[in-house]
């Protein structure tokens, strides 16, 4: 399996006034004590990307490296400005099954292929501090680099990099920096070897000029642009299996899925519709873990903090057995889905919709007039709902008014949202007593998932002969909880609806 370090550096060239091709006396940056000698390896490493180079323009490098103390394979994602996350796995002729997987929502069906081969002769020192920790690798690279392909153009340059060694703290970047720029030297334009690669051998694709967006279409395109991008970060994040990551590439899904309906003036909705329908498939499949996942936590949390006597028989076995049930299904199950073809053609079909936008009259219009509008047609159908769960009595029919009155929540914050760039604080506002009002329902609704997972656990514990005194405690409190949260409702709603929030938009 791939080994996965987290790389922190700054990248600098020399400017008019520099000293050379080699690194600057560094031993007076404050905090080092010592530099070591420096160290000269010889590196040679071919960049893979797709033909029209999908994985530069996301920032994200794959390369087969020989020499130095890494050599291997390398994956580099974007985490940061000045972070990236590295994923390493040992050298192959082919990229490695592991990392091409990583990237196939960016690469899909397209082939990887050698694209550019940059060659560096690296002088390294070791920065110490009093202990002889290492604080940072300090390098000076001469390189050449080489478009395969294309004409074969080359370029050279020679570039100064400053890597964080672990656990050290990132302002001690600031303190080097101060140092490298007083010696002559000044931080790269270029992000990374293989950006400065592709500018300098030529004929790399210009950006067009940007405009700040101004009228409606502006601004829903770009939202949609934003979660879409979202959606492909998070997909990595699965892949990778990383903390929480299912969830954010759910809310990713339901983001665009509400701006669909809400911006249904903007956005032909005879387009987007189908789309929708298939985000909400994803969003279902991906919730299937999320929901036990949620389930779990609450449970585990609520045990804790019972007091030892009134914990009897194997609850906590039992506990272990339902979380590990949706580890041991649902990962497995996640990543077919985002290796099927029905997903990849969501994507196809998204990146489709922002290269030709189906346009309605209402997007050339003015952002402030439109969005406003659509934001207050969903308050309009959330004030409906939780007027609807007050009124309904305690039992399962309130349950599900309250579940119908936080999704129109969530869809009127997630309007508000798409709208601040064009409406300002205002919108900032109204989406944060939404959010309140979606919490409050959120809360409510795990409380029902968890009752319906006590009740079949007690029914299980049952049939084998064990004691059912905990979960019911535990029942009972789930209960006491969204009774709460229904008692609470009330006055979070009349909060939020007061009429201020919504003149202001």
């Amino acid at each position: 399996m791939a080994d996965t370090l987290r790389e922190i550096e700054r990248k600098y060239e020399a400017g008019p006034h520099a000293g050379g091709a080699t690194l600057p006396d560094l031993s007076r940056v404050a905090g080092v004590a010592a530099v070591t000698d420096e160290v000269t390896h010889k590196l040679d490493a071919v960049y893979y990307d797709t033909p029209d180079r999908r994985l530069a323009a996301a920032g994200i490098t794959l390369r087969r490296r020989t020499g130095g103390e890494d050599e291997g394979w390398h994956l580099k994602l974007p985490v940061a400005p000045g972070a990236r996350d590295e994923i390493r796995a040992p050298l192959s002729p082919d990229v490695p099954r592991a990392l091409a997987a990583l990237v196939r929502a960016r690469v899909r069906r397209a082939p990887l292929v050698p694209l550019v081969r940059i060659r560096s002769r690296r002088t390294v020192s070791r920065l110490l501090d009093a202990r002889g920790t290492l604080l940072a690798e300090a390098s000076a690279d001469r390189v050449r680099a080489d478009r395969l392909g294309d004409g074969g153009r080359s370029a050279r340059w020679t570039e100064f990099e400053v890597e964080l060694a672990s656990g050290t703290d990132p302002a001690f970047l600031d303190a080097v920096e101060k140092r490298l720029r007083k010696e002559g030297l000044r931080p790269s334009d270029a992000p990374s070897k293989l950006a400065r690669a592709l500018q300098e051998t030529g004929e790399e694709q210009q950006k067009k000029p940007t405009r700040k967006p101004a009228t409606a279409g502006d601004h829903v395109l770009a939202y949609i642009r934003q979660q879409t991008d979202a959606l492909l970060a998070y997909d990595t994040a699965v892949r990778r299996d990383a903390e929480d990551s299912v969830h954010q590439m759910r809310v990713a899904t339901r983001r665009l899925r509400s701006a669909f309906r809400t911006y249904g003036d903007v956005l032909d909705r005879k387009v987007t519709d189908p789309l929708g329908a298939e985000l909400k498939r994803l969003a279902e499949e991906l919730g299937a873990d999320r929901d036990r996942e949620v389930v779990a936590a609450r449970l585990k949390e609520s045990l804790a903090g019972l007091p030892g006597t009134l914990v009897l028989g194997p609850v906590r076995a039992r506990l272990r057995i339902y979380a590990a049930g949706r580890a041991r299904g649902t990962r497995k199950r996640v990543l077919a889905l985002l290796d099927g073809e029905r997903y990849l053609a969501l994507l196809d079909a998204l990146d489709a919709l922002l290269a030709d936008p189906p346009l309605r009259r209402a997007a050339a219009r003015l952002a402030p007039e439109v969005l406003a509008g659509a934001v207050l047609h969903d308050y309009e159908r959330l004030a409906g709902r939780v007027e609807k769960a007050l009124g309904t009595g305690p039992g399962p029919e309130r349950d599900t008014a309250l579940h119908e009155a936080r999704k129109a929540a969530k869809r009127a914050r997630y309007a508000a949202e798409a709208a601040m760039p064009a409406l300002g604080k205002p919108a900032k506002r109204f989406t944060s007593r939404m959010k309140d009002v979606q919490t409050l329902l959120g809360d409510h609704q795990d409380s029902v998932m968890t009752r319906t997972a006590l009740r079949a656990l007690a029914v299980r514990a049952h049939a084998a002969g064990e004691s059912t005194f905990t979960l019911g405690l535990l029942y009972g409190r789930e209960e006491q909880r969204a009774a709460r949260d229904e008692r609470e409702l009330p006055q979070v709603w009349r909060k939020a609806s007061r009429k201020r929030y919504r003149a202001d938009l």
